[in-house]
């Protein structure tokens, strides 16, 4: 949309922030009544955003791959009700025309690249001095990764890659709103016996996005008809449950948080789970998760068939029925499921 110029959006930014104080963003944006992206294209009139370009073929995916070899970073992906920031360094970086992969356990993403719409480079001074981000937007001007450099990042390789990207002849940005959220089919117009036949036929739990879209089912709803030795509800507590017992266990796991641009995943033990009001949060030196408890609607227990075996994740919805966390056992292909993850999910009941 287009409905303010860059300098009115700027301006009602920064009557915002005199009426308000410091804000959020994401929280500023929705105030103001545009998206994430316009706010921080508005703030080029002060000089502390600059735009991004993309290669014609290839959107952002060069500036990606530069990210290689330039030392540890802070990756940051999140949706609207969890955020997930990993400390690490870019490496094993293979992106195509619409599915990207960054094979590093310390940074660990599944890139959708042909979402990315709209980037820009921010510098801005915070409590802790100037902090400089790369951030990235869908075609709706939500945000679907954020970069941040550290003390132990290779500033002057980090500047000159940035420099080679900066546009300084792009068009004020035109966002799209996105498609409301299909409704599902009823659920007596699904083939129940041929839905479970194919999830027992799974060899790898990758196929399961293929198995939804073949039979034309949500994801929950899917769950909810496949049969319960496979998939069943426990309380939407179980979230916080399951993270504090992998940290008296000193169970390694993995956590998945994305949206429909970037999924960021941990892979490793957890030290510190803290609440914090409606938030749970895991606050560890290399690795920070915030999760709205209270926005849990529905939470579920689900076995995949593999070839090495059932895998079973603990899989969060929200009131509309989207999936927004995932959390497994830390497994490696070729090895089965670790026993401990079982029986800390056995521990967590049903619904």
């Amino acid at each position: 949309m287009l409905d303010h110029s860059i300098a009115d959006n700027y301006e009602r930014f920064e009557n915002l922030i005199q009426e308000k104080g410091s804000m959020r963003a994401v929280d500023a944006a929705k105030s103001l009544g545009i998206s994430e992206a316009e706010l921080v294209e508005a703030k080029q009139i002060s000089g502390a955003a600059k735009r991004l370009r993309r290669d014609p073929e290839r959107g952002f995916a060069p500036l990606i791959e530069g990210m290689v070899g330039l030392g540890e970073v802070m990756c940051l992906t999140r949706n609207e009700h969890a955020v997930h920031e990993r400390y690490g360094e870019f490496d094993n970086v293979n992106i195509g025309p619409v599915m990207g992969l960054v094979l590093n356990k310390t940074i660990d993403l599944r890139i959708f690249m042909n979402r990315w719409a709209f980037g820009f480079v921010i510098e801005e001074q915070v409590k802790s001095g100037l902090r400089i981000s790369l951030q990235f937007f869908d075609k709706s001007g939500t945000a679907v990764h954020k970069i941040y450099p550290t003390d132990q990042t290779d500033r002057a390789g980090f500047d000159a890659l940035v420099a080679d990207w900066i546009d300084t002849s792009a068009d004020q940005i035109i966002t799209q709103p996105m498609p409301p959220i299909a409704a599902d089919r009823p659920d007596h117009d699904v083939d129940v016996a041929a839905l479970r036949k194919d999830w027992d036929a799974m060899s790898d739990v990758h196929q399961f996005h293929g198995m939804l879209k073949k039979h034309n089912v949500g994801r929950m709803q899917a769950l909810r008809l496949v049969g319960e030795d496979v998939a069943w509800q426990v309380p939407p507590e179980a979230i916080t449950w399951a993270l504090e017992r992998a940290v008296d266990a000193q169970l390694p796991i993995m956590v998945f948080i994305g949206n429909n641009g970037c999924i960021q995943i941990h892979t490793g033990a957890i030290e510190n789970v803290k609440p914090m009001g409606p938030w749970i949060n895991i606050l560890d030196p290399k690795f920070h998760m915030h999760l709205r408890q209270d926005h849990v609607a529905h939470a579920w227990i689900v076995r995949k068939p593999s070839k090495d075996g059932f895998v079973t994740s603990l899989e969060a919805f929200d009131e509309n029925g989207q999936n927004f966390f995932l959390m497994f056992g830390e497994r490696h292909e070729g090895n089965p499921e670790l026993e401990a993850w079982r029986d800390l999910l056995a521990g967590l009941g049903k619904k």
